[in-house]
């Protein structure tokens, strides 16, 4: 007596079982159909007109006056002007970020006392508008003729005269990294606050020191939410130097609004000026572009 045994089944053809549906019917015969976008192709249509006419309005009218523009824009007055306006950002930023950075640490700290310091800074800053503090700085003399140095409600060792401590350049980067040291501050604290916890208990599990955990662990993941924003800031505060015109600065807002009041060019001077601010906008957004990418490293693909 002999034992027999069915023979193994095939596999499946695979071929067969991508393109034949359970039903019986082939894949093959059917008509893929693309997916149609009329209203797309109408909305870019109706923007292409627009931007035609915007184009055309500016390049035919005579009232943007562009030989005055191109005779303007690289003035010597103009040049410096602009540098003027890149240092007032420069200063204003850095030392802005690096106030912002201390009191969003303090905020986040242990201790009750710098959190109300901190959280006091940030609310008395962000409520008064930035033209008054500018303006409180640029007449810090005014108000206090003396500084004095020494025992409290007692009689001073040193004693500084604020005629020439601070002078319209210096109250104009004070009072805008002031400023913006409150704005920093709560960037920065988001930044850090949103880098997941476990992250800094594996790194305590791990031995590694707490500044090191900050420098390698916090700050790298957490820059990834505090760029987008701190560019903004950025940004803002390079367009709003123009408000330090009220204290007679050299800034561009300010050397266009006397060139067109001397020559009575208005339109084509501050397409001079925004012409500049459009420019360096630009120069400022492609340098986030690249930093952000390199902090992207590893989260994106």
């Amino acid at each position: 007596m002999s034992l027999t045994s069915d023979p193994p089944l095939a596999p499946p053809d695979e071929e067969t079982e991508r393109t034949t549906p359970h039903d019986g019917s082939d894949l093959s015969e059917l008509t893929v159909v693309p997916v149609r976008h009329p209203w797309r192709w109408v909305a870019v249509a109706v923007t292409a007109v627009l931007l035609a006419q915007f184009l055309n309005g500016l390049i035919t009218n005579p009232g943007w006056e562009w030989d005055v523009f191109a005779r303007f824009f690289t003035t010597e007055t103009i040049l410096k002007a602009v540098w003027v306006t890149l240092q007032l950002t420069f200063y204003g930023t850095v030392l802005g970020f690096a106030l912002g950075i201390v009191l969003a640490f303090m905020r986040l700290s242990a201790s009750p006392f710098l959190r109300a310091v901190a959280y006091g800074y940030i609310w008395a800053f962000r409520s008064i508008p930035l033209i008054v503090q500018l303006l409180f700085w640029f007449n810090l003399a005014y108000l206090y003729k003396e500084l004095q140095f020494g025992i409290p409600f007692g009689p001073g060792f040193l004693t500084f005269d604020t005629m020439n401590l601070v002078g319209a350049m210096s109250a104009a980067v004070l009072g805008l990294a002031l400023h913006q040291a409150a704005y920093a501050a709560e960037i920065v604290r988001g930044g850090v606050l949103a880098v997941d916890s476990g992250q800094l208990e594996a790194a305590a599990a791990l031995g590694i020191p707490r500044l090191r955990q900050l420098r390698r662990v916090v700050l790298p993941q957490a820059m990834r939410s505090i760029l987008p924003n701190a560019a903004n800031e950025i940004i803002s505060l390079f367009k709003g130097t123009s408000i330090v015109s009220v204290m007679a600065i050299g800034e561009l807002f300010y050397q266009v609004q006397v060139v067109y009041g001397r020559n009575g060019r208005v339109v084509p001077l501050l397409m001079v000026a925004t012409v500049w601010y459009i420019l360096l906008t630009t120069v400022l957004s492609v340098l986030q572009h690249y930093v952000e990418r390199h902090y992207a490293k590893g989260a994106v693909r």
